[in-house]
């Protein structure tokens, strides 16, 4: 009697692009509009090398001219800027056993197929948190940072909180394109302390299913990835991060239909299976950059093929090539 074999559930080329769309649909940052997913990224990190130009247009920057029946028009030129991305090569593997599976009762392979898309989007958070950090660790980001916190316990006050207030004063960090911050990403004790303040809101999402967190008719992130440290003196110091739509920019290559040679599954999903030891595996690789569009990252201290989240924390890799007020993301660093 046949047995089904891994190969048989898994269809390689269907598995990676539903683990792209699931990963999307579970990443809170791509369920607010920060990270956008467009076909041209796409393209782009489908590209070969390391790294992938972005070129885009600077403002028109030219003053008021006055007609004259005498004097020409000065002639201005619009000019363009480069921001730069790396694109990021991730893999993982997971391996089940027959017997494990019978043991427990249940298809441990299957699991894994329910639970990778989570897992790819806790991945997606964590190098988004780590660019963060990396990018305003950068001294040209210094125009959107609000720096208010106290280094001990005795210096807090409302005035190094975020609140209502100085969380007003985060959004002017972007002036008159306020507006555009549309998200913000907190610590859960943050979150609580405002909880407390009755200054965060819940509304019902668009099914009435789930209670979506609000402050300042922004909608909020909860995760306790956010940076957090001891103050110099005692307490604690917590970084907020506010973002607009596109904050982020994501492109997935498709690693291609054709079979990997001497092996089951293509280069984006292989499977494999060890019929003595009655394991089968299975390899997920990605290819993709998730970028902060508009801070161009220079891969000064790289050292392997793709940065690690520790190099992506590193200042000196990042430079700002868009205005500040383009910027979409603003950062506050405070006591609760």
């Amino acid at each position: 009697m046949a047995k089904t074999a891994i190969a048989d559930i898994i269809v390689p080329v269907l598995f990676e692009s539903y683990a792209i769309e699931r990963t999307a649909e579970l990443s809170p940052f791509a369920q607010c509009g920060i990270v956008e997913h467009a076909p041209e990224f796409d393209a782009l990190a489908s590209g070969g090398g390391r790294e992938v130009n972005m070129p885009f247009w600077k403002d028109l920057a030219a003053g008021r001219q006055i007609l004259s029946d005498s004097a020409p028009l000065t002639v201005n030129k619009i000019t363009t800027g480069q921001d730069l991305a790396r694109i990021h090569n991730d893999a993982n593997a997971w391996s089940v056993n027959d017997l494990a599976g019978l043991l427990a009762g249940a298809d441990p392979m299957q699991a894994i197929l329910d639970l990778v898309g989570d897992y790819w989007a806790r991945q997606d958070a964590g190098l988004i948190i780590a660019s963060l950090k990396g990018l305003f660790a950068a001294a040209s980001m210094a125009g959107n940072l609000l720096s208010i916190a106290s280094e001990s316990v005795a210096g807090q006050s409302a005035a190094t909180r975020l609140n209502g207030l100085t969380f007003i004063d985060a959004c002017l960090k972007l002036g008159d394109r306020a507006d555009r911050l549309t998200a913000v990403a907190m610590h859960s004790a943050t979150e609580a302390a405002l909880r407390k303040l009755d200054l965060i809101d819940f509304i019902p999402d668009s099914e009435g299913k789930a209670q979506i967190r609000v402050f300042q008719g922004r909608r909020v992130i909860v995760d306790d990835s956010m940076p957090v440290r001891a103050g110099t003196t005692d307490g604690q110091v917590y970084t907020t991060f506010l973002f607009g739509p596109g904050a982020f920019a994501k492109g997935a290559a498709s690693l291609g239909a054709e079979p990997v040679e001497g092996g089951i599954g293509t280069k984006g999903v292989e499977l494999e299976r060890d019929a003595k030891a009655s394991d089968s595996t299975l390899v997920n690789r990605r290819r993709y950059i998730l970028h902060p569009r508009g801070v161009k990252f220079t891969s000064a201290a790289v050292v392997g093929e793709s940065p690690t989240n520790a190099e992506l924390e590193n200042g000196a890799n990042w430079t700002r090539v868009w205005e500040n007020k383009n910027v979409r993301v603003v950062a506050v660093v405070h006591n609760n």
